[in-house]
Parts: C-alpha cells; sequence; structure tokens
C-alpha cells in the first residue's frame, strides 16, 4: 500500500502535464487549418487509390 502514496501522485502529475501540454498546443494554434482540410480532400495526390504499373516496370 506505500507504493501507492507514490503512484498516485505520480500519475497526477503526469496527467496534469499531458492537460497543459494539449491547452498550450491549442493556445499556440496547433490544430487551426479551416481551409487546409477543405482543399486536401479535393487533392488527388492523396488518392487512395495504388498507381497502375506499367507493363515495362514488371520485369
Amino acid at each position: 500500500m506505500e507504493v501507492l502514496a507514490v503512484l498516485i501522485p505520480v500519475s497526477l502529475g503526469l496527467g496534469l502535464m499531458g492537460l497543459v501540454a494539449f491547452v498550450w498546443s491549442l493556445k499556440k494554434g496547433q490544430y487551426d487549418d479551416p481551409e487546409g482540410d477543405s482543399q486536401r480532400i479535393l487533392d488527388t495526390r492523396y488518392d487512395d487509390r495504388p498507381k497502375p504499373v506499367d507493363e515495362d516496370q514488371r520485369g
């Protein structure tokens, strides 16, 4: 039971550090990209389909 006296404050401290890091990233604008998502979905460079293999490359 003595180990709980160490683990509980450590876990609370780590959780608080994670929360502070998340709030800091929100305030720094890490998640702000209102135009990017709408443009990226229309971009063909990020298509899920595999590229066709040419006859010359099959070997």
